[in-house]
C-alpha cells in the first residue's frame, strides 16, 4: 500500500471509530467500510513504473505513474512493471567454439520494458525467459566464432548478441540495451601453449628488429670508413678520441699498437701511411706499447 493511500485509510478509519464512540454507529461503520474500499480502489505508480490492470478477466489498460482508482473485486492489478534498465547476469560452460576448443565466458545484458502490456500478457516470466535466450544465444555466438576472434574482438561479440538477444525478445515488449561479454576462460594448458607462441612471435619480432638495425649499423660504418678514406685527419682525430675515452678509467692497463700511438702526432702518422718499414713485412708483426694510466 502506498503512502497516500495508507494515509487516508487510517484517517477514514479513525473518524468512523470516533463517530462510533460517539454514538453515531451507522455513521462510523460507514467511513470503516469507506477506508476498506480507499484501500482497495486507491493505488499509486511511481514515475518509473506501469500497472497492467484486467477488469472482470479482460484487459482494460496500463496505469500510471501517479494516482488512480480501480473498482474493488472486479479490477485487478496482474502486474507492476519496472520500466528502469535491469541487468541479468548469464554465462556458458564448456562450450566449444568454432575451432573445438573449450571455454567458460561470463557477460552481462542491460535491457528495459518498453511496453508493459506485452512483458505482463505475452510471457509468464520475462526476467526468467531473458535468462534462457541469454545462455542459449551465448552458446550459439561461441559456436560459430573462432578462439582468437572471441579474445581480440569482443566489441563485434557484443554486437552480435545484443542483435541476437534484441531479436528474441522483441515480442515480450523488452528491448536490450548493450550485451557486454566480461572474462573469456580457457584450459590452463590452451593458456600455456598461447603463452609460448606469444612469446616466439615477441622473439622473431625482436630479431627481425635487431637485424635492421645491424643493416643501419652497418650502412653507417661504411660510409664513415669513405668519409675517412677521404678525410685522414678525421680517422686520426677519432682515434685520439678512442685513446681518451679508454683511458678516463683509473687504474687500467691498456696494450695499444706503437702506431696508434704515433697517429697522435700528424707528421708520423702521415710518413707511416706512406710506407711500412722492412722488419714489419717480414715478420708481420706490430711494435706494443704498454701504457699505464694510475
Amino acid at each position: 500500500m502506498n503512502p497516500i493511500t495508507l494515509f487516508l485509510t487510517i484517517v477514514t478509519i479513525a473518524i468512523g471509530v470516533g463517530l462510533g464512540a460517539m454514538g453515531h454507529v451507522y455513521w462510523g461503520a460507514a467511513f470503516v467500510a469507506a477506508a476498506i474500499i480507499i484501500s482497495s480502489a486507491l493505488k499509486m505508480a511511481n514515475t518509473w513504473e506501469k500497472f497492467v490492470i484486467l477488469r472482470a478477466g479482460k484487459l482494460l489498460g496500463v496505469k500510471g505513474p501517479g494516482l488512480f482508482l480501480i473498482l474493488p473485486v472486479v479490477d485487478n492489478v496482474v502486474a507492476v512493471i519496472d520500466q528502469r534498465i535491469q541487468t541479468t547476469a548469464f554465462s556458458a560452460e564448456q562450450a566449444l567454439t568454432r575451432d573445438t576448443v573449450p571455454v567458460n565466458v561470463d557477460a552481462i545484458i542491460f535491457w528495459f520494458v518498453h511496453d508493459a502490456q506485452k512483458a505482463a500478457l505475452n510471457i509468464t516470466n520475462y526476467r526468467e525467459a531473458i535468462d534462457r535466450v541469454a545462455q542459449t544465444s551465448l552458446r550459439e555466438m561461441i559456436g560459430s566464432s573462432m578462439l582468437s576472434a572471441l579474445l581480440s574482438e569482443r566489441t563485434a561479440a557484443d554486437e552480435i548478441l545484443r542483435g541476437e538477444i534484441g531479436g528474441k525478445i522483441a515480442d515480450w515488449g523488452i528491448s536490450v540495451k548493450s550485451v557486454e561479454i566480461r572474462d573469456v576462460a580457457i584450459p590452463v594448458a590452451l593458456q600455456d601453449a598461447m603463452s609460448r607462441q606469444a612469446q616466439a612471435e615477441r622473439e622473431k619480432q625482436a630479431r627481425v628488429i635487431l637485424g635492421s638495425a645491424e643493416a643501419v649499423i652497418a650502412a653507417s660504418f661504411v660510409e664513415a670508413a669513405m668519409t675517412y678514406a677521404e678525410h685522414p685527419m678525421g680517422l686520426q682525430l677519432r682515434a685520439m678520441n678512442i685513446i681518451y675515452e679508454t683511458t678516463k678509467e683509473r687504474g687500467a692497463t691498456i696494450l695499444m699498437p706503437t702506431s696508434m700511438v704515433d697517429s697522435m702526432n700528424p707528421a708520423v702518422a702521415l710518413a707511416l701511411a706512406g710506407k711500412e718499414t722492412a722488419p714489419q713485412k717480414a715478420n708481420g708483426s706490430i711494435p706494443l706499447s704498454k701504457t699505464s694510466v694510475m
